[in-house]
């Protein structure tokens, strides 16, 4: 289905796929822990955990849905840009990450005092999402 000439579909997948990187990189696989306490929470406190798991359902909605927006917008641009492979829209996912995403969560690490590894996690998660986002537009967005 195509929608204002983004496949539709490749924006559900972007979005997905996007979800599926967060739920790896913030998973105790990978970046767990190191992320735990950089926000300043004991990963040792199950009844913490427990509750934070409890509320995360609405978070994890409100987020697929800033994906589906995100996804979409950069299929907007890649399909403006007459992209039409994965590589090109991994350096075009790569350029708006680093314009717009990584220059915000910059300024919110500087000015919020917030601490290195922290930045350094979040921002790669999203420079991960994008390429991927990028990479899948790339190769299906288009009237």
């Amino acid at each position: 289905m195509i929608l204002f000439c983004v496949n539709f579909w490749a924006v559900i997948g972007a979005a997905v796929a996007s979800m599926a990187i967060g739920f790896l990189w913030y998973s105790p696989f990978l970046f767990a822990t190191p992320w735990m306490i950089a926000m300043g929470y004991d990963p040792n406190d199950k009844a913490r955990i427990a509750e934070m798991q409890k509320k995360a359902a609405p978070s994890y909605g409100i987020s697929f849905l800033c994906s589906l927006l995100s996804a979409f917008v950069l299929g907007k641009i890649i399909f403006h840009l007459a992209i039409s492979t994965p590589l090109y829209g991994m350096k075009v996912g790569f350029a708006v990450w680093a314009a717009f995403v990584m220059t915000v969560q910059l300024t919110d690490k500087l000015f919020g005092n917030r601490p290195m590894k922290l930045f350094l996690i979040n921002t790669g998660y999203q420079l991960v999402c994008y390429l991927v986002m990028g990479a899948i537009l790339g190769q299906f967005v288009g009237c």
